[in-house]
């Protein structure tokens, strides 16, 4: 007898009409994950560190690629053992991960050339934490939030990362020019600290039970049609992503422009709004009319960073950008989960966070070789490029595939 794991009969016991959205779960959840990107949105300031211990963008590039790296090569394990042991005991480890990583980068002084193959398995292992993480956290709320609500669940739910998006980068900034990096890395691993004390009081949303069923491995789900029309997509938007989790600190620096984490506060605050009084917009119109303006408004705003030259511009390019994210990444996530049964969510979302941290993975050593090559603008139009590529393809053939 082989042990797996099955969705509670008692997940959803009240109709769908009626179903509740905003449980004690719901929000305990929302906290745990909010901590947890704050974690990581820290390390969106990590290339200052990169940088000033005399490494170049394309070392910006591959250290922030080896994080993204490693969490792709590891997701088809991840994502069956959120299937095979639960949802709680892989955000567990996880978070176990996030607070050990940060400390480890204490020990790290002077050029990086001295530690650099440490750094590369410290980004690594990082990536794999992450990975494990969000994949849980994202397999965990899609079992709770009911169907008929998917994209306002999805969306308001999203909001603990953009908001952590914010919140990381503007208390690490300050925390970097006053106290230096061991404080800063201590900030992170504290952070995780948290949300791995939260994960304590939520409830597994499978049960174990006993059959002889094995069910699709991940790389059979990976193979439908619409799940790989689902990766293709997804792709590009994480390119995008890499340009915005990697290069915009730099270049902000570069402009000699005071407060980097402006652009951050801007960029969830967009995000925010979309999410607060558009969340249920893709429910009633269906997320291939929203698809395609939210793919827009994400490339025009990245392509406007190359017009900054004071606060007040880089404010709407992040706002803009930060739009079109609001849009974006729940709309993806629910066509990728949308009527899947429960025992594969588990690989549908690994298979989707893990599609966005190809992209990121991708994005971040090309556009490092490119800032280095043809400086920091050319990001953001190559950046451009892509997005707008991705949304040919969508509106070209993969609507069709999708749907």
């Amino acid at each position: 007898m082989r042990a797996c794991l099955k969705v509670s009969e008692t997940d959803h016991p009240i109709p769908e009409k009626i179903a509740s959205l905003y449980t004690p779960q719901f929000f305990l959840l929302w906290i745990a994950n909010f901590f947890a990107f704050m974690s990581l949105s820290v390390f969106f300031l990590f290339p200052l560190f990169i940088m000033d211990n005399g490494g170049s963008k394309s070392d910006i590039g591959i250290m922030m690629g080896a994080m993204m790296l490693s969490s792709v090569l590891f997701r088809p394990w991840v994502s069956q053992m959120v299937d095979t042991i639960g949802r709680k005991r892989s955000y567990f480890l996880g978070t176990l991960i996030l607070i050990g990583m940060p400390l480890a980068h204490i020990p790290l002084k002077g050029d990086i050339s001295g530690y650099y193959g440490m750094l590369v398995l410290l980004r690594i292992l990082h990536g794999i934490g992450i990975g494990i993480g969000f994949t849980a956290a994202y397999t965990f709320i899609s079992d709770i939030v009911p169907d008929s609500r998917l994209n306002e669940g999805l969306g308001i739910f999203g909001l603990n990362g953009l908001i952590g998006i914010a919140a990381g980068p503007a208390i690490a900034e300050p925390i970097i020019q006053t106290y230096g990096f061991t404080v800063f890395f201590i900030t992170s691993s504290v952070m995780g600290l948290v949300s791995l004390i939260l994960q304590f009081f939520l409830r597994e949303t499978l049960q174990l039970k006993l059959n002889n069923e094995r069910g699709p491995s991940f790389f059979a789900v990976l193979k439908r049609k619409k799940v790989l029309g689902i990766v293709m997509i997804t792709l590009f938007f994480g390119m995008g992503m890499a340009t915005q989790s990697s290069f915009v600190a730099p270049y902000v620096q570069h402009l000699g422009l005071p407060n980097i984490s402006i652009y951050f506060l801007a960029y969830s605050g967009g995000a925010i709004l979309t999410r607060v009084f558009g969340s249920r917009v893709a429910d009633r119109l269906g997320e291939e009319r929203i698809v395609p303006w939210a793919f827009a408004l994400n490339s025009i705003g990245f392509l406007s960073m190359i017009a900054v030259t004071n606060n007040g511009l880089l404010i709407l390019s992040g706002f803009i950008t930060g739009t079109g994210h609001g849009f974006l990444f729940p709309c993806l996530n629910a066509l990728a989960v949308r009527n899947e049964p429960a025992e594969i969510r588990g690989k549908i979302s690994g298979i989707f966070t893990g599609s966005m941290d190809g992209g990121n993975l991708m994005g971040s050593v090309m556009m490092g070789y490119i800032g280095d090559w043809f400086g920091f603008k050319m990001i953001f139009i190559v950046t451009f490029l892509l997005l707008m590529t991705g949304l040919a393809a969508f509106m070209g053939f993969l609507k069709r595939v999708i749907l």
